[in-house]
């Protein structure tokens, strides 16, 4: 079944909202006349789509907690990249530590 954006904002469900997927979201945008482009990441549409919708009075502040400030999701972005790294660097070293050990043994 297609997503009506005018039939969600009758009768607006954070959880449904909070479901839904990029597509989806791009026609709730346009719905509301919002200025963005397609090509934007899913978590800054529905950032400004929330942020339109509170404004406006469709859902309540505690939608304000559904939003990823870009400043967050660039620091977990950064966390989880970090963290492969050091998974990557600590199974490096254990190879290499043995390649060597077994070097000096003979």
């Amino acid at each position: 079944m297609a997503f009506d954006a005018g039939k969600f904002l009758k009768t607006p469900d954070l959880e449904s909202f909070d479901n839904l997927k990029k597509e989806e979201l791009v026609l709730l945008a346009k719905h509301l006349k919002l200025d963005f482009k397609v090509s934007m990441r899913k978590q800054i549409i529905k950032n400004l789509v929330i942020d339109k919708l509170v404004d406006a009075e469709i859902l309540g502040e505690e939608a304000l907690e559904l939003k990823v400030e870009n400043v967050d999701a660039f620091k977990l972005k950064q966390l989880e990249l970090e963290h492969e790294l050091k998974i990557k660097r600590t199974g490096n070293e254990g190879k290499v530590g043995d390649g060597e050990n077994k070097r000096k043994r003979r």
